[in-house]
């Protein structure tokens, strides 16, 4: 046999608007969550626009330009790059660096090894492995020569590398490898 249970209808505590749906507001969680969504819209507006300056590569603050006091070797690289993506990184010669219509430049393994240099240009007369690094001889005419090298990192870090005149002073530089 059923047993009688007295039922009672369902009242909403929530209010309606124009008797039709029940809508709730928590006012003080919205500010909450609208203040949340500053924040966060903000920090990817700063790491947009940190991409487009070159904070992560290719821009304007990722490009270095490097200068020995001497004067023999101006340097041109990218400070931050990319894991396997190509670069070009660009040492001038000044005049005092020609000596008997040849340039000689000490390149540190580093620049081999960890940033992968692909080739060298121009083709070097004479490339002469040596404790820590190679040097190369290249033919030069006149001032200003220089010499391009194409790299493509190896492995993401932080580098050092050094390039040297024999008899000058040594330039020194650090490269940040992304992934």
């Amino acid at each position: 046999m059923p047993v009688n249970v007295p039922t009672k209808p369902v009242e909403d505590t929530v209010p309606k608007v124009n008797d039709e749906v029940a809508v709730g507001s928590d006012l003080e969680f919205q500010y909450r969550w609208w203040k949340f969504e500053r924040i966060v819209w903000t920090f990817f507006l700063l790491i947009v626009i940190a991409d487009v300056l070159g904070v992560f590569g290719r821009g304007p603050l990722a490009k270095a330009h490097a200068r020995s006091k001497d004067g023999t070797i101006d340097l041109q690289y990218e400070r931050v790059e990319r894991f396997s993506t190509p670069s070009i990184m660009t040492v001038k010669f000044g005049p005092n660096a020609i000596r008997d219509g040849k340039i000689q430049l000490w390149v540190s393994q580093s620049v081999i090894k960890q940033l992968g240099n692909q080739r060298v240009v121009p083709q070097p007369l004479i490339s002469t492995v040596g404790q820590d690094g190679i040097l190369y001889t290249f033919p030069a005419a006149s001032a200003p020569a220089s010499a391009s090298f194409a790299l493509e990192p190896s492995s993401p870090g932080v580098f050092d590398f050094a390039l040297q005149v024999p008899g000058a002073e040594r330039l020194s530089a650090r490269v940040y490898v992304m992934p």
